[in-house]
């Protein structure tokens, strides 16, 4: 992991650089690999209201930017909070990250294809035909980038096939476009 730490409006403690170099190893052990640079800034205020300092936090990860910044009068603290901010924010990025790899895997055949059948937009669902004829449910909450009210019997869809206890059903479906 790259560091950057920037001081502005007064000199850099060694103190500081220790606790940074310190969270630094700690971020380090609970998520390897995962940040690829991490830029710390401390910079000196004057609003007496807000304390004295503020600490920026900007985490470089694949395909994201994580930010943290914390205000108030002691600097060592105002790190350690940072930091552990910094550390349940990865710790969910990657709890989703997992989520969504598990989706998926759960696809291996990847996306299927049909025909929107039947609509009961009061009732939120509908069903989908398939090639081979197969009716596959579908709950409004399953759909992405379009709306249930945008759907019209015949209407060409790409899903994601689950099974649920009454069956087959979609986890996610897309119009085609």
């Amino acid at each position: 992991m790259e560091l950057q730490v920037d001081v502005r409006n007064l000199t850099m403690r060694k103190v500081w650089q220790e606790k940074i170099d310190e969270e630094k190893e700690k971020l380090g052990r609970h998520h390897p690999g995962l940040i690829r640079h991490l830029r710390v800034t401390i910079e000196g205020t004057r609003h007496h209201k807000e304390g004295g300092y503020e600490i920026l936090l900007v985490a470089t990860v694949p395909n994201d930017t994580v930010v943290v910044k914390r205000k108030g009068e002691k600097v060592i603290p105002l790190l350690v909070d940072a930091f552990n901010t910094l550390g349940l924010q990865l710790k969910e990025l990657q709890r989703k990250r997992r989520q969504t790899a598990k989706v998926q895997e759960s696809f291996p055949f990847g996306d299927l294809q049909g025909v929107i059948d039947r609509l009961f937009i009061e009732e939120s669902y509908g069903f989908i035909v398939t090639k081979d004829g197969q009716d596959i449910y579908f709950h409004e909450n399953s759909l992405k980038d379009l709306t249930l009210n945008q759907l019209t019997i015949g209407d060409a869809v790409l899903f994601g096939q689950t099974e649920n206890a009454e069956g087959p059903c979609a986890a996610w479906v897309k119009a085609v476009k």
